[in-house]
């Protein structure tokens, strides 16, 4: 099996759920007490939430990247960027890359091409709704996405994102929030729900939905044991 590395910290909340679901997929798969071979390298989020607020990717790209590069010189043999958000960046980093980096977007798109949905709804970061690189991806995938009409709406998940999930802070009051958005999305004909930040999933999930929601942090760790785990079977 091949070594897994994680650009983690973006934010620490979520790594600590593609830590766990990586392990428990590698035993699920494996048996015995087999575990994946891992590592992490958690950056500092204030340093990637200043890049971003600027739309200063060139700093965000040469974080990330020197963050990957050190974990293959560690010798990871697969790259993780654990964020939604850092896949703004994802082409220029995997150019710069010797291992192959899992791509968030794409492994979504294929989990959703698999219920064969055509139309979804998309939660994350301001950054993830409102530019390009996310959903453009989706429609290259045939796939249609709407996000949250109101500004005020997609500014109130990006402030709970920074000061409460990011935190580790669960609110009830924002999930009811979280739920009442997503909810509108469906009467506006959304197929399915993409809990398109990995901090989202803490708060909410499929038992809150009767249609099918992707959870990006778990989609994306499954499809990375899955590569790793050609080493094996090839």
């Amino acid at each position: 099996m091949k070594k897994i590395g994680l650009v983690g910290g973006i934010s620490w909340s979520s790594t600590i759920d593609y830590y766990r679901i990586i392990n428990e997929e590698t035993n699920r798969l494996s048996g015995g007490l087999n575990y994946a071979e891992c590592m992490i390298y958690s950056v500092n989020f204030q340093r990637f939430h200043t890049c971003n607020a600027a739309h200063d990717w060139d700093g965000s790209f040469a974080l990330l990247l020197d963050a990957a590069l050190q974990l293959e010189k560690a010798g990871a043999e697969l790259i993780l960027l654990c964020a939604n958000t850092a896949h703004i960046v994802a082409e220029r980093i995997a150019e710069k890359m010797q291992s192959p980096l899992v791509d968030i977007r794409l492994v979504t798109a294929a989990a959703i091409e698999q219920k064969k949905l055509k139309k979804v709804g998309l939660l994350g970061t301001t950054y993830t709704m409102e530019l390009d690189f996310y959903r453009r991806t989706l429609r290259e995938n045939g796939i249609d996405s709407i996000i949250p009409a109101s500004k005020a709406e997609r500014d109130f998940i990006e402030f709970t994102l920074l000061h409460e999930l990011g935190k580790g802070i669960l609110s009830a009051q924002t999930k009811k929030v979280y739920l009442r958005i997503a909810e509108a999305l469906i009467e506006q004909g959304a197929e399915g729900i993409i809990l398109g930040c990995t901090e989202i999933p803490l708060l909410i999930g499929q038992e809150d939905f009767s249609v099918p929601v992707f959870n990006t942090t778990e989609i994306h760790a499954r499809a990375a044991v899955a590569q790793a785990m050609l080493s094996i079977t090839h």
